[in-house]
């Protein structure tokens, strides 16, 4: 099974074709129609072993309660920035860095 998760519509259709697969988008009536939408969730996932003629689904929008965030968007909440980061002087303090 290929992996069709990020590819727009129109290569999705066709790497399923080229395998010998159907695609059905639950989620997208008008799908012979759907050209550059992203591929969010397939089933079966990828690597998968199915016969060739199998209905593969996929679908361009997240589910209720999935978020949406996008597939090339980071999702919410952001990691940490991470790395060091300066501590400011407080004010008064005796070991003040004076200049840079």
């Amino acid at each position: 099974m290929p992996r069709l998760v990020g590819l727009m519509a129109v290569d999705a259709r066709e790497t399923a074709r080229a395998r010998g697969l159907f695609l059905n988008a639950p989620d997208r009536p008008e799908f012979h129609l759907t050209v550059v939408d992203y591929v969010v969730r397939q089933f079966p996932q990828a690597g998968a072993e199915v016969p060739r003629d199998s209905m593969v689904y996929v679908w361009f929008d997240f589910g209720e309660g999935e978020g949406g965030g996008g597939v090339r968007e980071p999702r919410i909440p952001r990691p940490p920035s991470g790395g060091l980061q300066r501590e400011l002087d407080r004010p008064g303090d005796t070991f003040e860095v004076i200049g840079g």
